[in-house]
């Protein structure tokens, strides 16, 4: 006579299929923080950096004047800050205003690209520094040049953008920070004092000296 085993037998295949995208959304995740991290620092850092050079006419001679990012345009360095406080965002939210956060991180990086490459051959702050510097306010920059520092920072906001697509399609896999502080709501068990031992049971005076009580001494 043969015997039907009643235990359910695991499907792997169900198992396997979940595998990848665990995996899947591990990948994201990290790529998204190192980008968006990277990004940001990027673009802070080559705000910094010299962008343009040129002369300025004084007197009889020439006054040499740059000019950093921070003096062209402070969008990229204003966005790329914006574009962290979104990218930290994006993990304590979740369903639609994660998407949201998702979205405002892709436009920081955007907005600051953008900006830095238009800047990348702006020459207003140069003349505006020529102005102050001689007393002047016609005078201009000459023998003008730039850096490819402009370009490293329009950079670092691609990285910021990408770091927001990342999100966008793959957020809502992530994990929230928030989440392991949530209860689920199920009642915790109250706990029980123990009660004192029967002195006719000598099985319950010797768990209570296992517990280091004395089973002599009244409740």
């Amino acid at each position: 006579m043969e015997y039907v085993s009643a235990v359910p037998v695991p499907q792997p295949r169900a198992e396997a299929a979940t595998a990848p995208d665990s995996a899947g959304s591990r990948r994201s995740l990290a790529a998204g923080l190192l980008l968006g991290a990277a990004g940001a620092t990027v673009v802070l850092l080559a705000s910094g950096q010299t962008w343009a050079g040129g002369k300025a006419a004084v007197g009889g001679g020439t006054l040499a004047l740059n000019a950093e990012g921070q003096d062209v345009t402070g969008l990229p360095a204003a966005l790329a800050i914006v574009g962290l406080a979104a990218l930290v965002a994006v993990f304590a939210v979740r369903g639609a205003g994660r998407l949201a956060v998702a979205g405002l991180l892709a436009l920081s990086g955007f907005g600051a690209a953008l900006s830095a490459f238009l800047g990348a051959s702006d020459s207003a702050a140069l003349d505006e520094k020529a102005a102050q510097t001689t007393g002047d306010t016609s005078a201009t920059i000459h023998a003008l040049s730039h850096t490819a520092w402009p370009y490293v920072t329009a950079a670092g906001g691609l990285l910021i953008l990408i770091a927001g697509l990342l999100a966008l399609r793959f957020g809502s896999r992530w994990p929230t920070m928030s989440g392991r502080y949530e209860r689920d709501g199920t009642p915790r068990p109250r706990r029980t004092r123990p009660t004192a031992p029967d002195p006719d049971r000598p099985e319950d005076l010797w768990k209570a000296l296992d517990r280091g009580e004395d089973p002599t001494r009244e409740a």
